[in-house]
């Protein structure tokens, strides 16, 4: 039998056809790009996103710990991030001078602050014997894995057996392993690294379980040679040396080398390095993701932007006090809009050192200056900022207000730990 249809049926049905291609187009045209971040993956968040900190050096303060934590305080921070460097407490084997570090503690807790501890720097007389004869100029000495592994677990486990249920909520392990001057002067090795890291963990956990573990974080660089590893490269080979299980927050450095908006992509048509960017952790990020570890959060250990212009080292990315205020409010302002909620903890660089000079490159990086306590003005814009923790905010604030004086207590976030 042969069919047979109208004009009028046949463009009816073409009417339909044009109808379900142009809502299929509008769909496909509005659908959400999937997220390359998991972010709905993350179900383990020690830290609330996003948690305040800033890195002290309250060690060698000449007393004046309070000053720098009531600065803390009227920031409206909630962490600080300080080295409990084991040179310091154990500086003869089995003599622990704990005077400064309960010192700081002590001031740490009247405020209500908590405390992230950076574990490292070993003692002299825990080093290699062959580091220990190289001769290295002090100031180029940095840190070398210990020659006895017992002795850097009982330094861990010391630690956090004697601060726990204080207001050491995490530990980081070590400080930038991927670079040589940061291990022993020797071509950082990942498989070496997660070796120290697991000692220190299990050590720490024994002591107390409670304790929120987070990884080195790690330089980004161009370097690919005995001087340095890059941070992706790096980071995979803590993964196929199954670091995850050490740790509960992969740690990340993400310096200032242009502005926020600037990712990786961009830096790579331009024909620069992905980690030439503020967005640098996105890759890292991707990394995780490939290895099945979306669920867990990262940490930014170090962040922030250089106003230094007489080291040639740093001068070629420096901005002006003004700039560094500016970009740091977009820095957050960009982490709270996408990178949330696996980013938790951001750990600002610095308040600065009371020794640093214009010819140390940290004095650049602080937003106050050590030798004459003026802040710059990213301390005043970071305080007043808006806080995003979680679903509390604390809203922005006038310059001019009560809080802002110190006229009245500046709100912190809440933290669960």
């Amino acid at each position: 039998m042969k069919l047979t249809f109208s004009k009028k049926v046949i463009a009816g049905l073409v009417g339909l056809a044009v109808t379900f291609i142009v809502v299929l187009g509008l769909f496909v045209a509005t659908r959400p790009e999937p997220d390359s971040f998991q972010a709905d993956a993350v179900t383990d968040t020690p830290f609330p996103s996003l948690t305040y900190a800033i890195q002290t050096f309250l060690w060698w303060d000449g007393g004046q710990v309070g000053v720098h934590l009531d600065w803390v305080r009227l920031m409206s921070y909630s962490h600080i991030k300080q080295t409990f460097a084991w040179r310091d407490l154990e500086p003869l084997k089995d003599t622990w001078d704990w005077e400064q570090a309960d010192r700081i503690m002590d001031e740490v807790e009247r405020r209500d602050l908590k405390v992230i501890a950076r574990l490292g720097q070993v003692p002299d007389w825990a080093q290699p014997e062959d580091y220990r004869e190289a001769n290295i100029e002090e100031d180029e000495r940095h840190d070398v894995p210990a020659e006895d592994m017992d002795d850097w677990r009982n330094y861990c486990f010391t630690v956090a057996d004697r601060y726990k249920d204080r207001s050491i909520v995490a530990y980081q392990i070590w400080n930038e392993p991927n670079l040589t001057r940061e291990w022993g002067n020797q071509r950082p090795d990942p498989a070496e690294y997660v070796e120290v890291l697991a000692v220190c963990s299990d050590a720490i956990r024994e002591a107390d379980p409670e304790a929120i573990l987070i990884s080195a974080g790690l330089a980004p660089t161009g370097n690919n040679d005995d001087i340095a590893l890059p941070d992706d490269v790096f980071l995979d080979g803590m993964y196929r040396n199954d670091f995850q299980q050490y740790i509960d927050v992969v740690g990340v450095h993400a310096p200032g080398f242009a502005v926020p908006e600037y990712g990786p992509d961009d830096a790579e048509q331009d024909g620069r390095g992905r980690w030439f960017t503020y967005r640098r952790i996105e890759d890292l990020r991707k990394i995780m993701i490939q290895y099945d570890d979306a669920q867990r959060q990262m940490a930014v250990m170090e962040f922030g932007y250089t106003t230094d212009t007489q080291n040639p080292d740093y001068s070629w990315y420096a901005v002006t006090e003004d700039e560094q205020a500016e970009l740091l409010l977009r820095a957050y302002d960009y982490a709270i809009e996408n990178w949330r909620p696996w980013i938790g903890l951001m750990s600002l660089i610095y308040l600065p050192s009371p020794g640093w000079t214009p010819e140390n490159e940290e004095y650049w990086w602080a937003i106050s200056k050590p030798d004459t306590g003026v802040h710059r003005p990213a301390f005043f814009a970071l305080a007043n900022m808006q806080k995003v923790c979680g679903d509390f905010v604390i809203p922005p604030r006038e310059s001019d207000s009560p809080v802002a004086l110190g006229l009245e207590p500046a709100p912190i976030c809440p933290s669960p730990n």
